[in-house]
């Protein structure tokens, strides 16, 4: 069946753990990449799961993170009321700490994908996260600015997007790290709980 010093299990189709595919196609652009996540996901997710998007990744997350203090209505009143001086600095640190925030829990999602037999690279896995974080929570976040976090349409989207952020992250632990997607979920289960906690139950 096989001749003399040849190694049949090195087929070079054969899965291993650790060794992901050749890229499916080019590194998309930053619009492209943005929606595509809307538009396409599945395609998307598995064209860019070897490519890193820091870039796209840390600007909008920040650029979310500073509007997001005004999505919480405590904290809107207080950086409303103000000085310029005062809320400056406390409208940065949120967006600071937003992405960092980003970067734990897609590390975390990353981790945990590796752990249940997932073979994506860690880069694309975080940049991913964090936009998928950010895009998903933009409609209740739009809203929330102008009627308050606990008007009635955005409690409803804030479980809207929930869900919707839990099908992405499930579609993109999948793609990124050939995984099914029950192992998918799960491994989007601590971010998407965390979400819920600070973002949605925060403000409905």
């Amino acid at each position: 069946m096989f001749s003399v010093g040849e190694d049949p299990y090195g087929d070079g189709g054969t899965y291993r753990a650790g060794a992901a595919p050749a890229p499916v196609g080019p590194r998309l652009g930053w619009k492209d990449l943005l929606s595509g996540i809307v538009l396409r996901p599945g395609a998307t997710f598995l064209q860019m799961r070897d490519y890193p998007v820091w870039g796209p990744a840390l600007i909008v997350t920040f650029i979310y993170g500073l509007l997001a203090l005004f999505g919480f209505d405590a904290a809107r009143d207080d950086t409303i009321n103000a000085t310029l001086t005062t809320a400056i600095p406390y409208v940065l640190t949120t967006a600071v700490a937003f992405v960092l925030g980003g970067l734990i829990l897609g590390a975390v999602t990353h981790t945990l994908a590796r752990q249940l037999g997932g073979d994506g690279a860690w880069q694309p896995t975080v940049g991913l996260s964090m936009l998928i974080m950010s895009i998903t929570d933009a409609p209740r976040l739009v809203f929330a600015v102008f009627l308050g976090g606990e008007n009635g349409l955005v409690q409803i989207l804030g479980w809207v997007t929930w869900i919707a952020s839990g099908a992405l992250f499930t579609l993109m632990v999948g793609k990124s790290h050939d995984l099914p997607w029950p192992k998918a979920l799960g491994a989007s289960a601590i971010q998407l709980v965390a979400l819920l906690s600070l973002l949605k139950l925060g403000t409905i």
